[in-house]
């Protein structure tokens, strides 16, 4: 009687290894660039935030002074120079008069390409010679 070997061998090929990694690696490539656009945005949002809060606070003063604040700190909006998390310096560009300001965040820890920095005047508007309307939509 002839004894037969009955044991089966589990385990992968090294192809079968190889081309998993294949994949996951071409998984990797499409998925990491969307991500990274994804976490700009997110970053793009707190410089939004960051404007829109000053505005409110432009606002608030107006109604109490004859003119609009050029300080954020406790002797004017009482606003940081930062924006909530971090990633926007928070200014007012030249000299506000008691019609008109500008607002600009400007990114820190990070380079938008794309967007670069913001800036809203007293009306909510962006203003020419910064970002592009479309950076306010994304």
């Amino acid at each position: 009687m002839k004894h037969r070997m009955t044991q089966k061998i589990f385990g992968f090929t090294l192809i079968e290894l190889m081309i998993v990694v294949a994949i996951i690696g071409i998984l990797a490539a499409i998925a990491y660039p969307a991500y990274q656009e994804y976490v700009v945005r997110a970053k793009r949002a707190d410089g939004k935030a960051a404007l829109s809060a000053l505005q409110m606070a432009q606002e608030k003063w107006r109604a109490n002074h004859v003119t609009y604040s050029n300080a954020l700190d406790n002797t004017g909006l009482n606003i940081g120079t930062t924006s909530p998390d971090g990633h926007y310096t928070i200014a007012i560009s030249g000299t506000p008069t008691a019609t008109t300001y500008t607002a600009t965040a400007t990114p820190r820890d990070f380079t938008d390409s794309k967007c670069g920095t913001f800036a809203v005047n007293q009306d909510g508007k962006l203003t020419t010679g910064y970002a592009s309307l479309d950076c306010w939509n994304k």
